[in-house]
């Protein structure tokens, strides 16, 4: 099974900005769609951006122009800037594996993300 961990979440100010970064492993897997979700206190987990096999990106239309999703090999990132205190949620990743003939998705165990002065 292939498992992912996030890492990069903390506390910033307004306007400031964070690098949240997604490792996998595993053994003999490829991920096609990966993407970025978050959840608020109280609110239902959201999408915030996703990016294809071949690097299409998807944003939720409150971080355009804020948020960048990227990724290398095995790697996910996403570059928080401008960043207000309504970005502040737990962030999750979630990738589409492939693996010796099955197909499934995997979720990180999140970051914490707050957003205050």
């Amino acid at each position: 099974q292939v498992q992912l961990v996030e890492s990069g979440g903390g506390l910033v100010q307004p306007g400031g900005s964070l690098r949240l970064s997604c490792a996998a492993s595993g053994s003999i897997f490829r991920l096609s769609a990966m993407g970025w979700y978050r959840q608020a206190p109280g609110k239902q987990r959201e999408l915030v951006a996703t990016i294809t096999y071949g690097g299409t990106s998807n944003y939720l239309d409150s971080v355009k122009g804020r948020f960048t999703i990227s990724r290398a090999k095995n790697t996910l990132f996403l570059q928080m800037n401008s960043l207000k205190p309504e970005d502040t949620a737990v962030y999750y990743c979630n990738a589409n594996v492939q693996q010796l003939g099955r197909n499934y998705d995997v979720w990180g165990q999140g970051t914490q993300v707050t957003v205050s002065s």
